[in-house]
């Protein structure tokens, strides 16, 4: 199965010197950080778009995933997140996730990763209002997805309003039930810090999983990103889930908290998963 890996892990480095570093290793795709450091869709012009086109068609590489989670340009890691108090700094994460669905198309991708309405501290609301808020503002983007072709990938992560697989499939089901561009980003990490079982979830919701994130975690389950061969999880078992389903989406490593050595563990991440598909 051809694997990519995130720029985010390459945020001390310009996006074309992320893409060579990716591309010597031997990955097929990478995914683009859509934020300040890279791919931040109103500083990334035609132009801009266009050489990174043609870098990636030299080195035969897709683009897997834009993700959109992050917002550092205007906040951090979460904010502006999908839930704010004030309505104009959702309207910000809405206009940006709409401009990361075009900016998707520019480049045939069929996913646009997102963070899961965003954490509840500090938002002056119940659990059930958050998650109204959030489909709301969700469905500000639906049709831009539509009229793109690229699906928004919810991403369940630890500590925000979606954790686990089984909420994200509520939501799903409350709010997009048939929206077929709204779906999940399947972070096999992060499933895994809240006691999912990610072989099992991709096995119970083939359906729904746009697309596929690869990081390793350690026994204790705690949220840290840890380098493929580091941890626990079986990748082994991770891929034989993957194809099972007949999955045909992309899967992506993601180490972003490896600036410093972001080669050196992209090459690690590399060796080690290609071991573990054989």
């Amino acid at each position: 199965m051809p694997l990519a890996f995130s720029t985010n892990a390459f945020k001390k480095n310009t996006l074309h010197q992320a893409i060579q570093f990716i591309a010597d290793i031997g990955y097929a795709g990478v995914e683009l950080m859509a934020d300040l450091h890279h791919a931040y869709p109103p500083n990334f012009d035609a132009q801009a778009r266009a050489e990174t086109r043609a870098l990636l068609a030299k080195h035969g590489m897709t683009v897997t995933n834009v993700n959109a989670f992050t917002h550092f340009i205007d906040g951090d890691t979460y904010h502006p997140t999908w839930l704010e108090n004030d309505p104009s700094l959702v309207q910000k994460r809405i206009d940006h996730t709409n401009a990361c669905l075009k900016m998707a198309r520019d480049f045939e991708c069929r996913t646009v990763s997102i963070q899961p309405g965003g954490p509840m501290i500090g938002f002056a609301k119940s659990y059930e209002h958050a998650a109204e808020e959030f489909a709301a503002a969700l469905s500000q983007c639906v049709a831009t997805a539509r009229e793109t072709g690229v699906t928004i990938a919810v991403e369940p992560e630890p500590g925000l309003l979606i954790q686990t697989a089984d909420e994200f499939l509520r939501f799903k089901n409350a709010f997009f039930k048939h929206d077929d561009c709204v779906q999940m980003n399947c972070d096999i990490g992060h499933l895994f810090c809240v006691g999912d079982d990610p072989a099992e979830v991709i096995r119970k919701l083939p359906q729904h999983v746009a697309h596929v994130h690869l990081e390793d975690i350690g026994a204790n389950r705690v949220h840290q990103h840890l380098t493929p061969g580091k941890g626990v999880i079986d990748f082994g078992e991770i891929f034989a889930a993957l194809h099972d389903i007949g999955y045909a989406g992309n899967v992506t490593v993601e180490l972003y908290p490896y600036e410093t050595t972001a080669a050196g563990v992209a090459k690690l991440a590399w060796e080690h998963l290609n071991r573990r598909e054989g």
